[in-house]
């Protein structure tokens, strides 16, 4: 009926079909300028990243059903989620503010985004780490060889994230009319994965499907393979579908640039409050010189996963060579949110911080490592920090491993629940 009114969707999600079709009698078709949620038709709007941006109008039949594995607090879809992806937040941290497009000299960010992928896929709980029946000793190795398997089918509501899911789930399970038929396969209308013919899929017998490793899925997810049948694994203009996320969340905006030969889009930052708050984040945690975690590092309360995505986002922000750009500070419309730049001293040590959460983080249990720093650069950058600072003691080493216990105890209320991601 929806489509009967001509009203184009942005997002796709599970449980539209079932209900636009058990409504049709009762209920009026939707609004093509507003949707009405309830009973008492208030106007509800979504894609907006803070309040005052600009908003789009959403039809509450397109979101997937709630359901308490999406937040910690069992809010369901939305309630624990932050306003902005991981891989949108490093997008943002890359792009300049005026000219609205990335580093011509960065050839990391575009791999770093499709490990952001899969770490927003793991920590909305679409994927996990398959557990491995040998114990610690493979454990304790590094996580990038480990391998990947979905474990909710249901979709995000997110494009990108929708179609690496998509592909993860046939490629662990294919459908019974084969991995490449397009057609073989569809998502539901309670956005999980089905097949044309339930019938053939009970008869095909079990999975020929594989699992595949967390750097087998980035190379896949880039590109970077020289297996003929896999080069569909590509996800394209993966740039450019987020900055137009942004922008419909009011964050960027579009404009037109000539570059000599040809004119390219670009989207300079239209709500510089949003990126100044990102690298507020990211400053306040690679400066603390305490154990505890500062607030003013982690995002809102009832935020899904508030500590982990703190690191998350200072490891991929450090991986994609963003992170420069955060150690000269942001200026903002709001004077509450401008930052000043970091001198010479404070930038080495923030980069030697990072370097070390890195390499805690990198390995698993968390905090695994023996030595400070995960290459002789980054131990060199930290010994000299500490030098030019007069500081006989690395004042840093106490607040990272302050955030490897909060992380920890962040992941024993993931694992009470039943749903540890490791």
């Amino acid at each position: 009926m929806a489509s009967a009114s001509g009203l184009s969707r942005r997002r796709g999600g599970g449980g539209g079909g079932t209900s636009s079709t058990s409504t049709t009698s009762t209920s009026p078709p939707p609004s093509r300028s507003s949707s009405f949620t309830g009973t008492n038709n208030t106007r509800t709007h979504a894609g907006s990243a803070f309040e005052g941006g600009s908003k789009i109008a959403y039809d509450p039949r397109d979101l997937p059903p709630s359901s308490a594995n999406d937040g910690l607090d069992g809010g369901g879809r939305g309630a624990g989620l932050p306003r902005l992806t991981i891989m949108e937040e490093i997008l943002l941290l890359g792009l300049k503010d005026k000219q609205g497009y990335l580093s011509f000299w960065n050839d990391n960010i575009s791999y770093a985004l499709r490990g952001c992928i899969l770490i927003e896929l793991a920590l909305r709980r679409r994927i996990a780490l398959v557990k491995d029946s040998l114990g610690s000793r493979r454990r304790a190795g590094s996580l990038s060889e480990r391998l990947v398997e979905v474990v909710d089918e249901r979709m995000t509501g997110e494009t990108i994230l929708d179609e690496t899911l998509r592909m993860m789930k046939a490629t662990q399970d294919p459908p019974p009319g084969g991995l490449h038929n397009p057609n073989s396969a569809v998502w539901g209308s309670a956005g999980s994965w089905t097949s044309p013919s339930s019938s053939s899929a009970s008869n095909s017998g079990p999975s020929t499907g594989e699992k595949l490793s967390i750097s087998t899925w980035v190379d896949l997810l880039s590109g970077e393979t020289w297996n003929v049948l896999k080069i569909g694994f590509q996800l394209k203009q993966v740039r450019e579908r987020l900055a137009k996320g942004l922008v419909d969340k009011g964050v960027l905006r579009t404009e037109k640039r000539n570059f000599l030969l040809f004119d390219m889009a670009t989207h300079p930052v239209a709500d510089s409050t949003v990126k100044a708050s990102l690298i507020s984040r990211i400053l306040a945690l690679l400066t603390s010189t305490t154990s505890s975690v500062p607030p003013s590092a982690l995002l809102p309360e009832g935020t899904q996963y508030r500590v982990i995505r703190s690191v998350c986002l200072v490891c991929a922000a450090y991986t994609a060579s963003v992170l420069d750009g955060t150690m000269g500070g942001a200026i903002s419309s709001s004077t509450t949110h401008s930052i000043p730049p970091l001198g010479y001293e404070e930038r080495e040590a923030a980069f030697a911080r990072a370097d070390e959460i890195l390499a805690e983080f990198s390995v698993w249990p968390w905090g695994a490592t023996n030595e400070i720093g995960s290459t002789p650069g980054s131990r060199k950058r930290s010994s000299s920090s500490r030098i030019a600072t007069g500081s006989s003691a690395d004042q840093g080493r106490e607040s990272v491993l302050g955030l490897v216990a909060e992380a920890r105890n962040e992941m024993g209320v993931i694992a009470s629940a039943g749903s540890g991601m490791c």
